[in-house]
């Protein structure tokens, strides 16, 4: 396969965070989460939020969405996300699990991002014992649809959560995207707007493995270790998933990662409209790019030229996600092959 843009995944790992994985292999650590490296780790989080908060590590987005979830609900609560968060289309129900069965609740809204009345509307529609109480907004940032929510959105959202006694969870899976698009800084779309809880993501970020559960509401992480190492995301060489991130927050390279793909999504984007019937599924804002091609180009592109992306958007929609090493010759590569097919075409 030529390249594959059907995920942030399929790319290897950004050379700060290898650099920091060898340096972690030398030597002695206690484990567990009692190294130095996590130490570090957890402290160069807490300075890039520029606050006090608890820090945990998992393995993957999945682990850390839905144990932070269970640490926010009892089982007869509800979570109230957007009906594409990938909570509710992409965990196995893994949220539920681990809560003992709290609701997932969807709300619509343009562009993959909640619309703010339809949440308000859900939290009180149904108060009585019969139904599960609301308990948690989940928002993702930036979304499935590679949008991004600003401040003064992610604010609203935490000013309802604080009206309503609810808490606000925010899935940053492609956090660093959002904080680069926006040109902002990590507290301005996260605590200081009303997150109580995020999950960070690392994986899709630049690094081997790893995502970090940040609890701005403290009170939230009360016995969290217990949940990890039950559900069995205590690390026993624990340095190997916290190295990765020294690497990477030590010299802002996460976020000159993310730029780095944020600035090839639109230029991908901006190529791609020189082509006839390219319609755009949503705005371009943070390093995805999902975009309406004829259906007859998905075959062309994936069996005769070999490039890997989803097509899962509606009829011949497709997602093309970039990342901290795509390059300029990827995406020319693939636009010569777009401009193949339709030389066909016309032919």
């Amino acid at each position: 396969m030529k390249y594959h843009f059907a995920s942030d995944n399929t790319a290897g790992v950004a050379p700060e965070a290898w650099a920091a994985l060898e340096a972690a292999n030398h030597g002695y650590e206690p484990g567990y989460g009692e190294d130095s490296w996590t130490d570090k780790a957890s402290d160069l989080i807490r300075d890039l939020f520029e606050t006090d908060c608890e820090v945990f590590f998992t393995f993957n987005g999945t682990a850390a969405n839905s144990l932070a979830l269970s640490s926010m609900c009892q089982s007869y609560h509800s979570i109230i996300c957007h009906e594409l968060a990938h909570i509710e289309k992409d965990e196995c129900g893994a949220p539920e699990f681990y809560s003992n069965g709290t609701k997932v609740l969807l709300a619509g809204g343009k562009n993959a991002k909640v619309d703010i009345k339809e949440v308000e509307h859900i939290a009180l529609s149904r108060t009585d014992v019969h139904y599960p109480k609301t308990k948690v907004i989940s928002i993702t940032q930036s979304t499935e649809m590679g949008t991004v929510y600003t401040p003064d959105e992610i604010h609203a959202l935490g000013d309802l959560s604080k009206k309503l006694s609810l808490r606000l969870h925010m899935d940053g899976a492609r956090f660093a995207n959002a904080v680069a698009a926006l040109n902002v800084t990590p507290k301005e779309i996260s605590w200081q707007c009303g997150v109580d809880v995020l999950c960070l993501g690392g994986t899709k970020a630049g690094m081997l493995i790893g995502d970090a559960v940040v609890f701005f509401n403290k009170e939230l992480a009360y016995e969290f270790e217990y949940r990890c190492k039950q559900a069995g995301q205590l690390a026993s060489k624990m340095r190997f998933l916290s190295a990765s991130w020294v690497g990477m927050l030590e010299n802002n390279a996460w976020l000159k990662h993310a730029q780095h793909a944020n600035q090839c999504a639109a230029s991908l984007a901006e190529q791609l409209k020189q082509f006839p019937n390219v319609e755009f599924l949503a705005p371009v804002q943070s390093n995805g790019v999902f975009v309406r091609l004829p259906k007859a180009a998905h075959s062309f592109l994936k069996d005769k030229k070999d490039w890997g992306y989803y097509t899962f958007i509606g009829e011949g929609g497709c997602r093309l996600m970039c990342s901290w090493n795509t390059t300029e010759e990827d995406i020319s590569a693939f636009i010569k092959d777009v401009g193949e097919y339709y030389a066909t075409q016309s032919g």
